[in-house]
């Protein structure tokens, strides 16, 4: 006899406030087969708060042990089983558990599909009053400080908004290097602790930003800056930066550090002005 596959579901949960549960929520945990959980404690703490009482089977599954349950799953999904899938908060997969098992559910042509709910990403753009016509997830940066510098060199030039994770303990060191890579005038919001009792939205310049989150921040974090614009009436070109790099330089100061002042005072990547530079000395052959 031949077995119809099951189905994989993606269910959103609050990332915050327990009312923003979507209503299919409650129906999917009730019913669902196997319901795979990133933390079975708070799937637990989930199930009470909205009145459910799981019929099916509860597994772990989560970063240490995401290769090795797929394959279950994946054979319970083939055997006909819907199988729910869920994270502390937010959406499966969105740096949380959950790409591995799609993918293989995919590759067998296993159904998957979604119940929609909050999402960390998108609350943060909407609230961070930057452009949301256009703009790129990034995740988590890097925890060395030279490997996340490399990473922000990367989308120095990105021209949608851009939307990172953070652990508090890093954030002043992050913002520190989007303002050294990005400019210090670069916009940006600090979005802390989205729908909970604490939450706060913190906008300004990267620069202004980095000295507040310096003191401390607390709670969980999403950060959105805005890309690079088109260049601004006034804004210097090209041919200004290096004059004014110059201009230091021949006050004594190093070239590292002129680009890097010029850089901050225009509100530009050191790259753009360090590339200026490289370009006029092999254009005129100036060292």
């Amino acid at each position: 006899m031949t077995v119809t596959p099951g189905t994989l579901v993606l269910a959103g949960t609050p990332i915050g406030d327990i009312e923003d549960a979507p209503p299919r929520l409650a129906q999917e945990l009730a019913t669902a087969d196997v319901i795979a959980a990133e933390d079975t404690r708070r799937l637990r703490r989930l199930t009470q708060a909205l009145g459910v009482q799981p019929a099916g089977r509860v597994v772990s599954y989560f970063e240490g042990n995401e290769s090795a349950r797929t394959p279950e799953l994946v054979e319970a999904l083939a055997g006909g089983a819907r199988v729910l899938l869920v994270t502390d908060a937010g959406m499966p997969s969105v740096s949380d558990p959950g790409f591995r098992l799609v993918a293989a559910a995919v590759e067998k042509e296993i159904r998957v599909t979604a119940v929609p709910g909050p999402s960390a990403v998108l609350t943060a753009v909407a609230l961070s009053g930057l452009p949301v016509d256009r703009f790129c997830f990034e995740g988590f940066l890097p925890r060395k400080a030279g490997e996340r510098l490399s990473r922000l060199r990367e989308v120095g030039e990105e021209r949608r908004t851009m939307v990172f994770f953070e652990a508090p303990h890093r954030l002043a060191a992050s913002l520190a290097a989007m303002s050294e890579v990005f400019g210090a005038t670069r916009r940006a919001a600090v979005c802390r602790e989205l729908t909970k009792t604490y939450e706060e939205v913190r906008r300004g310049p990267l620069g202004e930003l980095a000295e507040w989150a310096a003191e401390g921040v607390r709670g969980e974090i999403t950060v959105v800056v805005e890309g690079v614009g088109e260049r601004a009436a006034g804004e210097p070109d090209a041919a200004e930066l290096v004059r004014r790099v110059r201009a230091r330089e021949e006050a004594g100061e190093r070239r590292k550090e002129a680009i890097a002042a010029v850089a901050a005072e225009a509100g530009l990547p050191k790259r753009e002005v360090f590339d200026a530079v490289v370009a006029a000395k092999n254009a005129d052959g100036s060292g």
